[in-house]
């Protein structure tokens, strides 16, 4: 899959922006604050729905403007595939594919595939535990489409309970009645969010290993992946071993609902629900040890490298190359996970790079490029011109 043609319109900085795009690498360079991230975030919000700079829609609206629009064409084989999706925050967004309207916005979620890895990322290493359970979570509906709609009922459940649980701690009696109600749905919703994530995490963790060592060069300690769950059965952070028997769904629900039966005090007490995918973490190992507040800086940035190449290499292995997007990150690499980044971003079937200095890229990944700056882009083939659009 590739991005033939990108539209924005009111989108970040750009009033609006017609950019043709090609198959292979193409650099976007141009001085920080030009607006290049802003182009590659649009085409991430198409196969995510959100940004990876911030965690609500509105900053993506141009100021002063109502909504935001972005358009791609795309090329899937031999299909052609045009998606457009109206920005409204505060209300509901519109998606479109091949100008026919999706019911609900999330069915377009699984059809446009990327990973971007930006610099943002030394958050999944160093971050908090949302920071991963947000990756894993857009990484298992990037896979099974029909998560989308299990992670947003739990989320709604989640919500109605954690509701509920405040007015239990005055009101007990019926409210806890109402309360059992609601622990049938959150369990079962659960179980099926964790098994659908130990899944992931053993499909990846393979991927994970061979990504490091190659980053980390001979002799690298060997990088693991774990879960850490507030459901025993789920894991306890230990490094996941390939052919190792999972725990199916209703296993985990099961699990799930004694582990809620015996908190429940404790979540009256606190008003909040204390149990379930929504507490818990991906663990990335170095070694026998968390990666977390035992890697150095350098083993970090390795790390979230990483986790992304054993990404774009699973869902390769799924049979279709997502288009890969590389944010402003050579620039903080040193010569050894250049090359690795670089060995990868070469076989995509597209990759999109953004960078300050051209010779910050390697120079394999500089064939087409385009310069943003002013307000415009303006594609560049070789040393030939193109035009410009604003």
């Amino acid at each position: 899959m590739y991005v033939r043609h990108l539209q924005l319109g009111s989108f970040r900085s750009w009033e609006r922006v017609d950019l043709a795009l090609d198959p292979g690498p193409t650099v976007l360079v141009g001085r920080n604050g030009e607006g290049k991230t802003n182009l590659v975030e649009g085409i991430g919000y198409l196969a995510t729905m959100g940004s990876h700079r911030v965690s609500s829609d509105a900053p993506l609206v141009r100021h002063g403007d109502a909504q935001a629009v972005v358009r791609a064409a795309l090329r899937r084989g031999d299909r052609e595939l045009l998606v457009e999706i109206e920005i409204n925050p505060g209300r509901a967004n519109r998606v479109r594919v091949n100008r026919a309207p999706l019911a609900r916005p999330r069915e377009l979620l699984g059809l446009v595939r990327t990973v971007l890895f930006a610099p943002e990322d030394l958050a999944l290493v160093r971050g908090d535990p949302t920071e991963r359970r947000r990756f894993l979570d857009e990484l298992l509906v990037s896979r099974t489409p029909r998560l989308a709609g299990v992670r947003a009922d739990y989320d709604r459940v989640l919500k109605q309970r954690n509701a509920l649980l405040k007015t239990a701690r005055l009101a007990r009696g019926k409210a806890i009645e109402t309360l059992d109600v609601w622990d049938g749905h959150l369990t079962d919703l659960g179980g099926q969010l964790l098994a659908a994530r130990l899944g992931l995490i053993t499909d990846l963790a393979p991927h994970m290993a061979e990504a490091y060592a190659g980053v980390a060069g001979e002799g690298a300690t060997v990088a693991g992946l774990g879960y850490s769950s507030t459901v025993p059965l789920a894991g306890d952070g230990t490094a996941v071993r390939p052919g190792g028997a999972l725990p199916t769904a209703a296993e985990l629900t099961a699990a799930m609902r004694a582990r809620v039966a015996e908190r429940r005090g404790d979540e009256l007490d606190r008003g909040m629900t204390l149990v379930g995918p929504h507490r818990d973490d991906l663990v990335i190992h170095l070694g026998p040890a968390p990666a977390k507040g035992f890697a150095s800086h350098g083993e970090s940035w390795s790390l979230a490298l990483a986790l992304k190449l054993a990404t774009f290499a699973l869902l390769r292995a799924d049979g279709e190359d997502p288009i890969l997007i590389l944010d402003d990150v050579f620039a903080t690499l040193d010569a050894e996970r250049r090359a690795a980044l670089a060995a990868v971003a070469r076989s995509a079937e597209q990759t999109l790079i953004t960078a300050a200095v051209l010779e910050d890229v390697p120079p394999e990944l500089r064939g087409a490029r385009v310069q943003v700056g002013g307000g415009a882009v303006t594609v560049l083939d070789g040393d030939a011109e193109g035009t410009g659009a604003r």
